[in-house]
């Protein structure tokens, strides 16, 4: 690895002692709290912004496809990163109690993709776009059965919030430490998922992430 990366997955991959899981229920709030000292680490932000910017993202079009955003949300907490993940409530028509990134279909009146991952994250936890820092965007992927494009884009959570979950899309909030994800160990490779404290993350959210997680382990990211 190069000197930065190495540091960045040091960083991210070798903190001791993993943080509460942080669990927001149907209706509830919790803080996502110590995000003082934010910007003190710094350097982490900026090696994963520069690691989007400076690559081309794949793009996936067709006639019979229909377009949608997520946003991949990252947070520093009790020593560590952490990305944020929803389980969608047994009341949507389409993935039942699924874990997702917050997001959804492009509508009529979004400008742009990034427009709808940042409505839907509003929509779904509450979290305002000004208190989202956009790093980048990873490569379209498409799900399987439903024939969705799924444009992901990764975001700094800057200050402190309360997810609060909508109820009737999503029935809970979690966090996971990105430490957690980046040791392969954790990975279960034949069932294509990732298990952590009851919760299954699989489908195009493990494939989104595993994307996600090649390109912070890689020694130059995918150009």
């Amino acid at each position: 690895m190069t000197e930065d990366r190495t540091a960045l997955y040091n960083v991210v991959s070798c903190v001791h002692g993993f943080a509460d899981n942080l669990t927001y229920q149907r209706g509830e709030t919790a803080d996502i709290s110590c995000l003082d000292n934010w910007y003190n680490h710094g350097v982490v932000k900026q090696q994963i912004e520069g690691m989007l910017r400076h690559r081309t993202t794949k793009k996936i079009t067709g006639e019979d496809l229909r377009a949608s955003a997520v946003l991949i949300p990252l947070f520093y907490s009790q020593g560590q990163y952490h990305i944020l993940f929803t389980e969608r409530s047994d009341e949507v028509v389409l993935h039942k109690g699924q874990v997702c990134f917050p997001g959804g279909t492009q509508e009529p009146s979004d400008s742009n993709l990034l427009e709808t991952a940042l409505r839907e994250v509003k929509e779904e936890i509450g979290l305002e776009a000004k208190d989202v820092e956009i790093l980048g965007e990873l490569d379209d992927m498409l799900t399987f059965v439903t024939d969705y494009v799924i444009s992901p884009f990764v975001g700094l959570i800057t200050r402190p919030h309360s997810p609060k979950t909508n109820g009737r899309e999503v029935k809970r909030a979690f966090s996971v430490p990105l430490s957690f994800l980046m040791d392969e160990a954790n990975f279960k490779q034949d069932a294509y998922a990732y298990e952590y404290e009851g919760h299954v993350i699989w489908g195009a959210t493990a494939r989104i992430l595993r994307q996600f997680i090649g390109l912070l382990k890689s020694d130059g990211g995918a150009r």
